[in-house]
Parts: C-alpha cells; structure tokens; sequence
C-alpha cells in the first residue's frame, strides 16, 4: 500500500521550483537535444493532476491512488484471510482483525511516508520551513518511510492482538504491489519523478522536464514494483506461501528492492540531492537494508517448519 516522492509521491513545490532555476539544458545534453530534433517523440499524454474541482475542494490523481489503493488492497486481504486452502487451514487472522487493522496501516503509511521524505529526502528546506511539514496537499512522500510506517503498525497490531507479525506481514506485502502500482500511475499523470534523458523511441518530454525527452521511468517503476511484484507474490500466495511465516514478507522485501534499483538506473535523481556517493541514488541506498532484511526474513522463514492450523471457530 504504502506509495512514494524520492520515493513515488509528489514533489514538493519548493522542489519544483528549484527544477524551474535549473538551467534549461547542460552542454551534454546540448547534443542530444540536436540529435532528437529530427527524431519523433512521444507526446506526453497532457492530464489535469487534479481529477475533480469544487470550488476551494479539489481531489488529486495522487490522493485518489492512495484511496484506491487502501480500499482495493482490502479487499483482496480479505479474500486472502478468508481462504483457508492458501494456508493450510484457517487463516491466523481473522477479517474482522484485519478490518480493524486498516485504520493502522493507514496512518502507517501517511505518518511514516511523510517523516520519511522530511527525513531522507528535504531536511535542510523543512528546518527551515517546519510548518510546511504537515503541508501534506503540496507533496512529499517516502515508500520507503512508509514501510517503516507500516512495520510499526503491523508490530503493534500484532502484539495488542496476538497475531503472529509475520503473518500479518506477508498479508500486507501481498497487497501492497497494488498502491505502488497506482501511485507510479499517479506521478505520471502528475509529469514528476521523470527518467533521465533518453533517445529510445518511448521517451517524452514532460512539461517540468526541460526540453529533453526522457525515460517515462515512472511506468517502468509501475511495471516493475507494481504488476510484475504483484504476479509473483500472489504466485507464491497461491503456491502455499502463507504456511510459511515470513517467506513472502521477504519476498517483497528483496523482490521491491530489486524494482526498485533497476528503476532507478533510469530515473532522474531528486534535484535536491543528485547524484550521491559512486553515482548511486538516495532510492538506491535505502533499498539496502530493506534488502538485507529481506533475505534475513527469508532465511528465517525457510529454516522453519511450515505451520499446520487446528480448525477454529468461524466469525459470527
């Protein structure tokens, strides 16, 4: 569920208009600008960031793919929960546990999103401007805050409940390929988070972008981290993942990593913080641990037994 800027959600205008002082072009992209100028282009798809519009109240693309996203990914836990052949026997979690769970995750994700991104991403701009902070309409969300966001939530779920946190988790991971897929969809639409210049025959010039057609790096992101990821968890989910605690918590965990690396070979890098050590990028370095604790999760989760369930009484 838990969606991105730096790390999927949108920029933030102060960011925008550091984009807007950037010189047009460098001397290297020069180049490529006269070489293009001959060859077609994609034009982007022009679409109003904002969906709908009355009087002071606007609803955004970007807040309508974290609605879809929270309220599609309910339902499919729900049915994940509620088939007992996916684990072997009856769920550890009961829907109605997760139906009261969904307010968690929720402020998880927004919570954890947005202290991620003043964090990681924008610190020396919010010192400054500290009220700009719960300027939350403006934009300026971390994915990977929002993971942060989510463990805490699912950690303290589990304990008020007692409900295995792994379980929990992988429950959650299943899921969550839906928001990541919906909110790239979201920064598209938006012209943010756009690729590094590009002469393939996809590429496009977004309207903050300069005049240099890019990689659309956000639809490789939504293929990677949103359909692709979605497949092979719920493959795995299918396969009897579920009767092992754990396996597709780290699944995700390694698997959005990986997306996440590849994507970002393709995507500019936030213009407040460029390039960072051996040109790798804040996206890069933070889906190191989440890696590493991905394949931690896994081991764990391999060397165990799988669980068998005693039958327990329904709900109602």
């Amino acid at each position: 569920m838990p969606a991105d800027n730096g790390d999927g959600a949108a920029r933030s205008q102060e960011a925008c208009r550091n984009e807007s002082r950037r010189p047009a072009v460098d001397e290297s992209q020069l180049m490529l600008v006269v070489m293009l100028a001959v060859l077609p282009v994609l034009p982007f798809p022009a679409i109003n960031p904002i969906l709908i519009s009355i009087g002071p109240f606007a609803v955004r693309w970007y807040a309508l793919a974290y609605i879809v996203g929270i309220i599609a990914g309910w339902f499919y836990a729900r049915a994940i929960i509620a088939s007992e052949r996916l684990w072997g026997g009856p769920a550890p979690l009961t829907v109605i546990d997760f139906d009261d769970f969904v307010i968690w995750i929720t402020l998880g994700i927004i919570l954890g999103g947005r202290t991620g991104y003043v964090l990681f991403y924008n610190l020396p701009h919010f010192i400054e401007h500290p009220l700009q902070i719960f300027q939350l309409w403006n934009g300026g969300m971390s994915f990977h805050g929002g993971v942060a966001g989510s463990i805490i939530a699912i950690v303290a779920f589990a304990l008020k409940r007692g409900i295995p946190m792994l379980s929990l988790g992988d429950v959650i991971a299943a899921v969550c390929p839906i928001g990541l897929f919906l909110g790239r969809i979201a920064n598209f639409i938006n012209g943010e988070l756009w690729g590094r210049p590009s002469d393939v025959p996809w590429a496009m010039i977004f309207p903050n972008g300069g005049p240099i057609p890019r990689h659309p790096s956000q639809l490789y992101e939504a293929t990677l981290e949103g359909v692709v990821l979605f497949v092979v968890l719920g493959l795995m989910v299918r396969c009897g993942a579920l009767k092992r605690p754990g396996v597709v918590t780290g699944s995700f965990a390694l698997g959005y990593g990986v997306a996440r690396v590849v994507s970002e070979l393709f995507r500019e890098p936030d213009v407040q913080l460029g390039f960072l050590w051996g040109g790798l990028t804040m996206g890069m370095l933070l889906c190191v641990p989440l890696m590493l604790g991905g394949i931690a999760i896994l081991t764990y989760a391999l060397t165990c037994e799988p669980k068998s369930r005693e039958p327990k009484p329904k709900d109602g």
